[in-house]
């Protein structure tokens, strides 16, 4: 097996940020900023809009947090939303997924402005990506390629499965690995999928993004192919600390006796995903900037 640790993709990623946004402001441009909308209080996800402010403020971008209570109104977001799409010392818009019962997810994501859409969630966005036009590519997908260009796996004329059709994963990824320049073939997967194993059995790339554990293991796959673990899991454990541990979608352990390069959990794809918020944030700031 080998390990496709993404520590050393998601430093390069944000070292490489770094020296551009050192550049813009240098030019006489006000720092990107980002404002970040969090609703309730999931563990999961304050974990991960910490991890976001930590990386704006060693950046030096501006960071506007903003949160609600579980049982917000959806008017009372929608109206912060429309405020922060008129301001003008606001580049880049997220809301922090997924969202308390009682507000529509695709109706918050739809009143972003495409422009400030740094996760590349909207429908406008997303269709720019379809048809091959500059965008904001979702921010785990966009960090699979940077994770396949950083340990130089060639996708042209490849066979890549995609396990998992979600809008944030599956069906975007799928999208840019069939782009000119990209060139995969590629076949999309899905819990109906009647036999798994024989779409992926003979696959170049699979990556696997379904959110259960244990979707594949080792026989899924030739010995010299490369598989992108996406999903991350919370197992509960009474030996660890916290009272569990993470998990991927793949049987990480099965593959240690294989040429298959593999991406770990933890340790992997989630790494990547804050450092490409941040390249999206300043490619905001840019484009704003004229």
């Amino acid at each position: 097996m080998i390990r496709l640790g993404c520590k050393s993709v998601a430093e390069n990623v944000m070292e490489k940020v770094a020296k551009e946004t050192e550049l813009f402001i240098s030019e006489g441009n006000r720092a990107p900023s980002l404002a970040v909308v969090l609703v309730g209080s999931d563990p999961a996800s304050m974990t991960y809009v910490r991890k976001k402010k930590e990386a704006c403020e060693k950046l030096g971008f501006l960071h506007f947090q903003y949160n609600f209570d579980e049982d917000a109104a959806e008017g009372d977001v929608l109206a912060l939303l429309d405020e922060l799409n008129e301001r003008d010392d606001v580049d880049g818009i997220l809301v922090q997924l997924p969202l308390p019962e009682g507000i529509n997810e695709r109706k918050i994501i739809e009143h972003i402005n495409p422009e400030k859409d740094v996760d590349g969630f909207s429908p406008i966005n997303i269709g720019r990506l379809l048809i091959g036009e500059d965008c904001f590519v979702p921010c785990t997908p966009k960090g699979i390629l940077e994770i396949l260009r950083y340990f130089s796996v060639d996708t042209a004329g490849k066979k890549v499965v995609v396990i998992g059709r979600s809008n944030i994963v599956g069906k975007p990824m799928a999208a840019l690995l069939m782009q000119k320049g990209l060139d995969a073939t590629v076949t999309v997967c899905n819990t109906k999928t009647p036999d798994l194993r024989k779409e992926t059995e003979d696959a170049d790339i699979v990556i696997v993004a379904t959110g259960h554990p244990d979707t594949i293991d080792s026989s899924y796959v030739k010995n010299d192919a490369v598989v992108i673990d996406v999903g991350v899991n919370r197992i509960a454990d009474a030996s660890r600390e916290k009272g569990f541990r993470l998990t991927g979608d793949a049987d990480y352990a099965s593959f240690e006796n294989t040429d298959v390069k593999i991406t770990p959990v933890p340790g992997g794809v989630g790494l990547m995903t804050v450092s490409m918020l941040m390249m999206n944030t300043l490619e905001a700031a840019k484009r704003r900037r004229g």
